[in-house]
C-alpha cells in the first residue's frame, strides 16, 4: 500500500477592500449579479463574475426552478455563457459571491461539486489556470490560484 498526501495553499483576504482593484472590480459585478440571483425556494442566492482574456465580463447568478434539480448554479450559467457567447476566450479569473436570506453568510462559500468539474473543464480546455475568488455576502476572501486546488484527483476526459 502506498499514502498519497494532497496538500494546497489558499491566499485569505480579510474583505473586499484588501483585494486588487481589479478583483474588487470583479467581485462587485459578482454582488450585483447575486442581488440579481432568481432563488424563491432555497433563499439562497450566488453571483459570479468571470474575466476573459478579451477583457469581457460575463456575470451569471443562480436560477432556481420548481422543478428541482432543474436550476442552474451561478458559477456554471456564467462560464456556460461565456463558452457560448466567446467561444475562443480564455476564462482567467472568476469572483463568486452568495448570500442567504435565512441567516448571515459572513464565511467564504466555495462552489459546489458540479461547478468545481465544471470549471476544471474550461481549465483542461483552455491549458490555463483559472484563478478563483469567493466569499459569503461579507467579510474574508478566499483566493485561489486554480481549480486544481479546490478540486483535486479531478474526473477529465483523459479517462473517457
Amino acid at each position: 500500500m502506498n499514502e498519497i498526501t494532497i496538500g494546497t495553499t489558499l491566499q485569505v483576504y480579510n474583505g473586499i477592500d484588501e483585494l486588487p482593484l481589479d478583483i474588487q472590480n470583479l467581485m462587485n459585478a459578482a454582488v450585483e449579479a447575486r442581488d440579481n440571483a432568481y432563488a424563491p425556494y432555497s433563499k439562497f442566492n450566488v453571483g459570479a463574475a468571470l474575466l476573459l482574456d478579451n477583457d469581457e465580463v460575463v456575470i451569471g447568478s443562480n436560477q432556481e426552478n420548481a422543478s428541482y434539480p432543474s436550476g442552474l448554479c451561478a458559477e456554471r450559467t456564467a462560464v456556460y455563457y461565456a463558452g457560448a457567447k466567446y467561444p475562443n476566450a480564455k476564462i482567467l479569473k472568476i469572483a463568486i459571491s452568495a448570500s442567504s436570506r435565512n441567516q448571515v453568510t459572513d464565511k467564504p462559500i466555495p462552489p459546489c461539486g458540479a461547478c468545481r468539474q465544471a470549471i476544471a473543464e474550461y481549465e483542461i480546455k483552455q491549458k490555463q489556470h483559472v484563478e478563483i475568488y469567493f466569499m459569503g455576502a461579507k467579510g474574508k476572501v478566499i483566493r485561489s490560484e486554480s481549480l486544481a486546488n479546490l478540486l483535486p484527483l479531478l474526473f477529465d476526459n483523459s479517462v473517457l
